[in-house]
């Protein structure tokens, strides 16, 4: 998923543009789950008021946001992407660092064709750290480029 010293891997390094479709295929059902380890940039001890570090509410965030946008890129053609516009979770329970957790999500509706609105989940085994639902845009990538998109929810 990343590569510690340079961040998270891009999304066209993690799915390759021979490996897009030639058109949309986004559709209600579709489902990504990944593995990820509580550390770096993703814990926090809350400025050492909690004498432990702990996943972070925006670092859990940051990885329900990303695996709903790589789902998304997978399945839209060269020349689209989505920007992430509301985010409504729950951040339920603790995950210490160095724990492998995993993130699921899933598609559940997309409206007029370029509102995607995900259920989003952490889990560390059979623990659930946090839930929720994501909702991403589908944009033409050379039009916000040129300015002449910008992205509205």
């Amino acid at each position: 998923m990343s590569d510690r010293r340079t961040g998270p891997k891009s999304l066209e390094d993690t799915v390759p543009a021979s490996e897009r479709p030639a058109r949309a295929t986004v559709e209600p059902g579709l489902e990504r789950m990944d593995e990820f380890v509580v550390e770096d940039r993703l814990v926090t001890d809350v400025g050492g008021s909690i004498g432990v570090r702990v996943l972070s509410t925006p670092g859990m965030i940051a990885i329900m946001e990303r695996n709903s946008a790589v789902l998304s890129y997978e399945n839209l053609p060269e020349g689209k992407a989505t920007v992430g516009f509301e985010v409504c979770v729950k951040h339920v329970s603790a995950a210490a660092e160095g724990s492998r957790c995993q993130v699921r999500s899933t598609l559940r509706e997309v409206v007029d064709g370029r509102k995607l609105r995900f259920e989003v989940e952490v889990r560390e085994g059979e623990r659930t750290i946090g839930v929720g639902t994501h909702e991403r845009r589908v944009i033409d990538v050379g039009r916000l480029a040129t300015g002449s998109q910008l992205p509205s929810p």
